[in-house]
């Protein structure tokens, strides 16, 4: 069995300027933390793969082509491959998601 505690994880470098911590890259499959304050957003931008949100606490507003969601935690949100999408947080306290992208090389 392998664990990984978040506090231990490696920070990943991101356009963003975002705290965002790597849990996970193998299997062409890759599991962020991603940690955004109250006012902040991650800039848009596509990947090519499909991208799964989970919003792990606070709220989050999921931007995904021309659709603009707000989700509080405990939700999972699907984001197709080559679409332009973002998380922004509208909210006045912190909100922390967990990034899955699948098909991705190591």
């Amino acid at each position: 069995m392998k664990s990984i505690r978040l506090s231990d994880a490696a920070e990943k470098e991101n356009p963003h300027g975002l705290d965002v911590k790597a849990m996970y890259n193998k299997h062409g499959m890759q599991i962020m933390i991603v940690s955004i304050e109250a006012g902040q957003s991650m800039k848009p931008h596509t990947t090519p793969c499909d991208a799964l949100f989970y919003v792990l606490e606070g709220k989050a507003t999921i931007h995904i082509g021309e659709e603009i969601e707000e989700h509080c935690a405990d939700t999972f949100i699907e984001s197709p491959a080559d679409i332009e999408h973002f998380i922004s947080n509208r909210s006045d306290s912190q909100t922390r998601i967990m990034v899955i992208k699948t098909g991705q090389k190591e």
